[in-house]
């Protein structure tokens, strides 16, 4: 008997630390499920999930995404009806240390305090000696600052500490890693996972690069995957910022090729700002539509 959706997910605990994935039983119920394994299908379709992890999940997140948890549950049911159709996923997960240049450790006033979350901090504020790194990386804080203002990217932002290495905070969240693995053993794939801002010079909002760094570094293993599947859907958190920079850093990759931009969705109804980025994050998103064609819709809408 094919599994239901409620034998995989239990919607009262998703964004719980209390859920219990029993993984052995998600996977039996994958394999049994009879599905056609993916790399025998002729038409290929991708979910690029983004940074769907606890520290995003409303009620538990230290960076709680009002509106996440009722995403997780759209989506893991959209992955579900469209099991058979669903031939990959890619997943992005924060990856964070303590001292990194967006955490309060980092900075010290002229009080020696560190700033409170969501302290903006400016190149002008840092040169004149307001803020200083607290391990003696000004000056390379300052190259940051400058590069960031003057490329016209997002303000540095001090975020509370969020996805720290081998937290509970930075795993995907329980109910999502169930549909995740159920979805797995169904179709015969190993889900991708992208680790992404570990460097403690940059903000990584995107998962194809950071919002600068002076290497350049570029995951060129991404826009390639992403080349390879006829249909692309995009879900994941925050929309006002991790999937807004991810779907900006794919778009503007591929902006010559309308083959592939073309084939991107973003699904609105998985995923969500932070507050106060409402207006911003929809004018944006249909910023993207009209340059490059691509699709926003409702997860209930699709049937693949």
């Amino acid at each position: 008997m094919k599994a239901t959706y409620d034998d995989i997910v239990d919607v009262q605990h998703i964004a719980s630390f209390d859920s219990n994935e029993k993984m052995g039983e998600i996977l039996a119920l994958g394999q049994a499920a009879g599905s056609l394994p993916a790399a025998q299908e002729a038409r290929r379709t991708l979910l690029l999930a983004i940074d769907v992890q606890n520290d995003f999940m409303e009620g538990i997140g230290s960076l709680a995404v009002p509106g996440s948890r009722a995403d997780v549950q759209r989506l893991t049911q959209w992955m579900y009806r469209n099991l058979n159709a669903l031939s990959q996923v890619i997943c992005s997960l924060d990856c964070h240390a303590i001292m990194q240049i967006f955490h309060p450790a980092w900075w010290l006033d002229q009080d020696n305090k560190h700033p409170d979350p969501f302290t903006i901090i400016t190149y002008e504020a840092v040169a004149r000696g307001m803020w200083r790194a607290a391990n003696g990386e000004t000056d390379r804080s300052l190259e940051y600052l400058f590069n960031l203002e003057s490329s016209g990217k997002k303000q540095l932002c001090i975020w509370p500490y969020h996805c720290l290495e081998g937290t509970a905070g930075a795993k995907l969240e329980s109910e999502f890693t169930k549909m995740l693995y159920f979805h797995a053993a169904a179709r015969r794939v190993t889900p991708k996972l992208v680790y992404k801002g570990q460097d403690p010079y940059s903000e990584m909002y995107g998962i194809i690069q950071a919002e600068y760094d002076r290497d350049g570094f570029v995951n060129q293993e991404v826009l390639d995957a992403i080349r390879e599947y006829d249909a692309i859907y995009i879900a994941g958190q925050a929309s006002s910022h991790c999937v807004l920079a991810s779907a900006e850093q794919i778009l503007a990759h591929y902006e010559s090729d309308r083959s592939v931009t073309s084939r991107i969705t973003l699904l609105e109804d998985c995923m969500s700002p932070i507050g106060g980025f409402e207006e911003s994050t929809k004018h944006q998103f249909n910023r993207l539509r009209e340059r490059y064609g691509i699709q926003i819709r409702k997860s209930t809408e699709i049937l693949l």
